[in-house]
């Protein structure tokens, strides 16, 4: 098999399984009791929270362990709307983008059936946001401005410092849903204007089911869980302790090889890509082309199905996807490439393709090799393309 999806998710490497092991079995302890067996289990805890403060700068007090970073998302935006209508806005206004994930879009539309505002910036053709469009969108009552570090499926970095000084000259919490960012590129979040940052453990080799919620000092955010005093009384509940471990091992581990990571990423992802541009006739990249994570190939193959040609891909034992894993199997074309100013009929020709710190030159090659094949026998079937 050759694994093309890590934006999806990652293999947790084997010094993060190792790390988390004595916590699946002997050191079962749970963290709240108060015996020495349990501060076993408690230490590991505040161990990981700091490793995780280490990989973007910051006070491991103001890291908050939840399950991902949907429920991250989640909580900022829901605690945003709700503190507002405590405090007597009655129309609280949240500003966003239509590129963001579901995470954020769906917890909009419900906040906005209980009488939130939504504003959703668009983007330009490469799916950068305008910061002077952020501006111009805030209002007397905006409570939150949220607009990803990141995108998941064009791999396109926004500027979210930018964004953040609009926010905070303003007077507007800034938050940043930075699960794609967060291990993939530098953040320095401590210079950063940002209140509150979502990230989660499987999308830097570490387990699924945790990620965390960073809350500026200045934030006073009520509690997302409410029961035992657990994440300093803000998420009740029973530490998940092996996958807090697991996160913490991958973020140490992201830390000491980010800039040599990012460098061998970027260079076979242009080298993967030029190879695609040149030796396959009309073919579109997506997403901004220099501002880009490093590790994200997303391309239009004019003619084709990105479903038809993920399929194909699988029977070669190649995973890749057509975007979000959380929207696999839908047959809407992607709001991200719609919002870029694709059709859907072309937002339907495009493919993901995310390569890991593993991903050899061979791979590559294979990738390219059997795409060169597919989209020949493709094209000769298709009616759409001549």
């Amino acid at each position: 098999m050759i694994y093309m999806d890590n934006a999806a998710t990652t293999m947790p490497k084997k010094e993060v399984v190792e790390a988390m092991m004595p916590y699946l079995t002997e050191n079962y302890g749970n963290p709240s009791a108060i015996y020495q067996f349990a501060n076993i289990s408690k230490a590991a805890i505040a161990k990981a929270r700091k490793e995780v403060a280490d990989l973007i700068h910051v006070r491991p007090e103001t890291i908050y362990f939840t399950s991902g970073g949907t429920e991250s998302d989640n909580w900022v935006l829901q605690e945003a709307f709700h503190n507002a209508i405590r405090n007597g806005i009655k129309e609280p206004h949240i500003i966003t983008s239509r590129i963001e994930h579901h995470a954020i879009l769906h917890t909009c539309q419900s906040l906005r059936e209980l009488g939130c505002q939504v504003t959703m910036l668009p983007v330009d053709h490469n799916g950068l946001i305008d910061p002077r469009a952020v501006r111009d969108a805030i209002q007397e009552n905006t409570v939150l401005i949220s607009i990803m570090a990141a995108n998941n499926e064009i791999g396109t970095i926004e500027p979210i410092t930018e964004i953040g000084e609009i926010a905070h000259g303003a007077g507007i919490p800034f938050h940043t849903d930075a699960v794609q960012a967060f291990g993939q590129i530098p953040m320095d979040v401590s210079k950063m204007p940002i209140d509150y940052l979502s990230a989660s453990s499987h999308k830097i080799y570490g387990p699924k089911g945790v990620g965390f919620l960073y809350i500026n000092e200045k934030q006073k955010t009520k509690a997302l869980l409410h029961g035992g005093g657990q994440e300093r009384n803000r998420r009740a509940g029973t530490e998940n302790v092996a996958g807090i471990v697991g996160f913490g091992k991958a973020c140490e581990l992201a830390k000491n090889s980010l800039e040599d990571r990012m460098q061998r990423e970027s260079n076979l992802r242009d080298y993967m890509t030029d190879r695609l541009l040149k030796e396959i006739s009309d073919v579109h990249l997506n997403g901004d082309p220099i501002k880009r994570l490093p590790n994200n190939i997303n391309l239009s193959f004019q003619g084709i199905e990105g479903e038809s040609i993920l399929i194909m891909l699988d029977m070669r034992g190649i995973c890749a996807s057509s975007g979000s894993a959380c929207t696999a199997g839908s047959i809407d074309p992607s709001h991200v490439l719609i919002a870029t100013g694709l059709s859907p009929e072309e937002a339907r020709e495009s493919i993901r393709l995310t390569i890991s710190d593993t991903t050899t030159k061979d791979e590559v090659d294979q990738v390219v090799d059997a795409l060169i094949e597919i989209t020949g026998r493709l094209r000769e079937m298709s009616p759409l393309y001549s």
